[in-house]
């Protein structure tokens, strides 16, 4: 079944892939200065914290799913020097600020290259990649399960997906305090930030329809992942997630 992300409601999958393909490409060249803003700097802490929980190795091939403008992908360069990062996403356009980071040597000498890929479809051969990483992805995917299904199936036995996502903070009255903030001022910022209100209003209500965090666990269990754990930041407003493909 293919989901309306904004929803959780069944739609037809276009319907969400093409809402993505509109609004990132029109905010590609704003996007890292509203994440900035808007978590008021906390991004960076969760990246780092992906890092922290990530198996990644130097001898690894790592494949960036749903990679945007590059955060995650040069964090791992940086941080885990692999032999090669492959960062894809659905939008050309945040691939392109990608690549000009790169130009700026944001890469840290590793081997990186770049394409457009669906993850409900990915083009790569069985078991590809010691090592999958995505941020903020899988909640703007309308078929969840075929896209975790791909990303099973291009890991090679024994490799991590690592996947870093908005989620739902336990405590109540933080959770309140963060829906507030996600319906009244995600849309405000990015309205100022990009001139995309609306793009962000669909934002907001994506993360309030997306699973919580033993949600996600359970869809990666059911494409076949084991050992899945997650660890929440900032109270719960984000969690990262690792999953193993058994040996």
């Amino acid at each position: 079944m293919t989901i309306d992300t904004a929803t959780g409601l069944e739609a037809p999958a276009e319907l969400s892939s093409e809402r993505v393909r509109d609004i990132f490409s029109s905010i590609a060249r704003k996007y890292e200065r509203f994440n900035a803003i808007s978590s008021f700097g906390a991004y960076k802490l969760w990246l780092a914290g992906m890092m922290r929980q990530a198996p990644i190795e130097e001898s690894h091939d790592v494949l960036d799913i749903a990679g945007g403008t590059g955060d995650v992908t040069f964090t791992v360069a940086r941080t885990k020097h692999p032999r090669h990062i492959q960062c894809t996403d659905l939008v050309p356009e945040m691939l392109d600020v990608a690549r000009m980071h790169v130009d700026e040597g944001d890469g840290a000498g590793v081997p990186i290259d770049f394409q457009v890929v669906d993850a409900q479809d990915i083009p790569y051969a069985d078991g590809s990649y010691d090592a999958i990483t995505m941020a903020y992805g899988i909640r703007n995917m309308p078929d969840r399960p075929r896209a975790l299904s791909e990303m099973f199936r291009v890991l090679r036995p024994g490799g991590a997906l690592v996947c870093l996502e908005f989620s739902t903070p336990p405590n109540g009255v933080w959770r309140a305090l963060y829906h507030f903030y996600l319906r009244h001022l995600i849309p405000f910022w990015g309205g100022l930030i990009t001139g995309d209100k609306d793009g962000f209003v669909y934002l907001a209500k994506s993360i309030r329809a997306f699973p919580d965090q033993e949600g996600l666990a359970d869809m990666m269990r059911e494409a076949g992942f084991t050992d899945v754990t997650w660890k929440n930041y900032t109270g719960g407003i984000a969690a990262v997630h690792v999953a193993r493909k058994p040996e």
